[in-house]
């Protein structure tokens, strides 16, 4: 038997391998709550509030700026922005929004002109905005998108969730492609920004390389144990060190699994699967 297979008898530690903005606490988030934006609380926006609320929605309001928004950065998960002219200079405010629909996995939905839409998305990813509707609003048709969306929200956010820390981007992207339909997933792409995110996002396991530049998985790893609000989170390594020393290096910090890179999709659903199922029975 040689190393890499006497791993298995080390209790948790196993292994397996086939041939910027503060982030959001997404505890706090709430699928139904919708913050509605305008340059004022004009008569279309009160009308929008309204219609919101009598379907059952939890509603806020914000005049268009980012100090009032971000108030609501951590209990909101669907933006309204109704724009207009008064707004089109307001670039800041679409910055803000281009940003925590892309880190936070906001809902942002646009209301204004075709003038006003291209602006947005001159800021605004498109693949990053969930709807766009012109004035006059078809107060049905958007309340029937609120919906969709929500529900979709709501769904993902009852997956378990998982963070995905590794230095090479396009393994990143592969692992976030393999994972998204079951788990909830998240990616960075250094060992700080991984302190840096589950220092305010809770998560059901984190999958970490071993070998990245200025802090690498067994400083993420130890880094992670020392603090009080983070050493209970889980732990695998994924990564392409199989040698001796590193593995042995590791041990003492009892990380849930030890995977190779060279584990299948249909391997490290597995192993995952195992280890959250193993975890509910110790409930």
């Amino acid at each position: 038997m040689d190393f890499l297979e006497s791993l298995g008898s080390l209790g948790p530690l196993g292994l397996s391998g086939g041939d910027d903005r503060p982030p959001v606490n997404k505890f706090t988030q709430k699928p139904n709550h919708v913050l509605v934006i305008s340059a004022k609380e004009a008569f279309i926006s009160r009308a929008l509030q309204k219609n919101l609320r009598d379907a059952g929605y939890e509603v806020s309001y914000s005049p268009a700026n980012v100090e009032s928004i971000s108030q609501f950065h951590e209990s909101a998960n669907t933006y309204i922005l109704y724009m207009d002219e008064d707004m089109r200079d307001n670039m800041k405010l679409l910055v803000y929004l281009k940003d925590i629909s892309a880190e936070n996995d906001k809902i942002v939905i646009l209301i204004g002109t075709d003038e006003e839409y291209e602006l947005a998305t001159s800021v605004l990813n498109k693949d990053h905005l969930a709807a766009w509707f012109q004035r006059p609003i078809d107060m049905h048709a958007l309340m029937e998108k609120v919906k969709i969306l929500t529900d979709k929200q709501a769904m993902e956010m009852r997956k378990k969730s998982i963070l995905v820390v590794d230095d090479d981007v396009t393994y990143l992207r592969m692992v976030h492609s393999w994972l998204k339909e079951k788990y909830r997933v998240s990616i960075v792409n250094s060992g700080m920004q991984a302190i840096t995110w589950l220092a305010r996002n809770p998560v059901d396991l984190v999958l970490l390389d071993y070998e990245m530049p200025v802090t690498s998985g067994p400083s993420v790893l130890e880094m992670l144990k020392s603090e009080n609000g983070t050493s209970q989170i889980p732990v695998m390594f994924l990564t392409g060190k199989s040698d001796k020393a590193s593995i042995t290096k590791v041990i003492g910090l009892k990380p849930e699994r030890y995977l190779l890179k060279t584990i299948s999709r249909e391997e490290l659903l597995d192993e995952l699967q195992k280890f959250f199922v193993g975890r509910e029975n110790l409930l």
